[in-house]
């Protein structure tokens, strides 16, 4: 709530200030007011409040959480006062919020389709195996403003004690995995599958990218999506998917048909997977306890990938979780609901925070790429914290 906003602290140095231009140099202005008028929202006559401007505003918001709406616009307007020589008005609230609401929320996703895209070399570890791109997608939930239009929106969780206390939205990322930046999302209501939101990741995969994802996706049908594409993909799978081995491969690994009931009943083809199989033991338990991985992939030939390699390389997938808590935790201070109240602007406010945290990952990654440095030598927060004060 407002009463418990903070100020940021002002300064008159040109280093002050370099927080702004990293974020125009990240999202050039052209470009972002070319999205603004793709998407029919061109100001329509001057404004204090111009649409690129918000665009700006609407990821600061997420580089300082917890801090006061206009405080973050005085922020944002000294900088570009700095770098342009140009004089903004600090304005209300109330227009802050009629301004994020005539921007709305797909510039700020049009921002990120066209903007975010992977950008890892070869020699950054953790980024590619053998000559593929290693990448991860997963889901989470964000926690809203308890107002009834994003109840009704997006929905809550309940159980035998009763509703949730706020309204919750769900989302999915995919991630680079050796530069943890997020290319691909999508956001949907409470009650919306991980499994469906998915889907629309599916555009931007690629030939040469090796998805890894855990045993919740596994579907037939999601499977085939996926593999389409001409991404190599490595899941981990449920013990009970319902998989006929039917050739050992030199390695340990095996070929199986995994065609379901209901599929076998449409008349469906069965898709070929390969089958790897492996226990993870604690040196504190007895090695048949140890929990059983089952992972399926789309390299089907032990020559191009060994089961072990496989098994090796799929640990990668947790960058997702650590990318994860970055957007939802590290960046956000550990503030546990948005600030949006209307549907809308929680869309938009989600894109923001997508935005942000790419704005982070990608003056790392490049700080990476330039010293041939491992990108998780760079602390993150220390990163954000760059960007905002240095």
């Amino acid at each position: 709530m407002a009463r418990h906003a903070k100020n940021i602290s002002q300064g008159n140095t040109a280093t002050e200030h370099l927080g702004v231009g990293v974020l125009a140099l990240c999202f050039p202005l052209q470009k972002v007011t070319a999205i603004i008028a793709a998407c029919d929202k061109a100001d329509k006559r001057v404004r204090d409040l111009p649409a690129a401007l918000m665009v700006y505003y609407v990821i600061a918001l997420n580089l300082f959480p917890g801090v006061a709406y206009q405080s973050v616009l005085r922020w944002l307007l000294s900088g570009l006062q700095w770098l342009g020589n140009h004089q903004f008005r600090v304005a209300s609230k109330e227009a802050l919020s009629n301004a994020r609401q005539r921007l709305g929320a797909l510039p700020m996703q049009k921002l990120h389709e066209q903007m975010a895209l992977p950008m890892a070399e070869k020699f950054l570890p953790g980024s590619y195996f053998k000559d593929m791109l290693l990448v991860a997608f997963d889901g989470s939930t964000l926690a809203l403003q308890d107002t009834a239009a994003n109840a009704e929106e997006f929905g809550r969780s309940s159980n035998q004690n009763g509703d949730s206390a706020w309204p919750l939205a769900r989302f999915v990322a995919l991630v680079e995995c050796g530069t943890h930046l997020i290319f691909a999302a999508s956001l949907g209501g409470y009650k919306d599958s991980e499994m469906h939101l998915a889907k629309s990741l599916i555009p931007r995969l690629r030939k040469g990218m090796l998805c890894m994802a855990d045993r919740l996706f596994p579907g037939y049908e999601i499977w085939k999506q996926f593999a389409a594409t001409g991404s190599h993909l490595l899941w981990r799978a449920k013990n009970s998917l319902p998989l006929e081995r039917f050739e050992v491969l030199a390695d340990g690994s095996y070929l199986a048909k995994w065609l379901p009931k209901e599929e076998r009943k449409k008349g469906s083809e069965p898709v070929i997977v390969r089958v790897i199989e492996y226990r993870l033991t604690d040196p504190g338990l007895a090695e048949d306890k140890g929990e059983i991985y089952q992972l399926i992939t789309t390299i089907l030939d032990p020559s191009v990938a060994t089961a072990a390699e496989l098994a090796a390389i799929y640990p990668q997938r947790w960058e997702i979780e650590i990318t994860i808590k970055e957007g939802k935790t590290i960046l956000r201070k550990g503030r546990i609901t948005l600030r949006s109240k209307i549907p809308e602007l929680v869309k938009q406010e989600f894109w923001g925070i997508i935005l942000a945290h790419y704005l982070v990952r990608k003056m790392m990654a490049q700080a990476a790429l330039d010293k041939k440095r491992d990108p998780d030598e760079l602390s993150y927060e220390g990163s954000i914290e760059i960007i905002k004060s240095t």
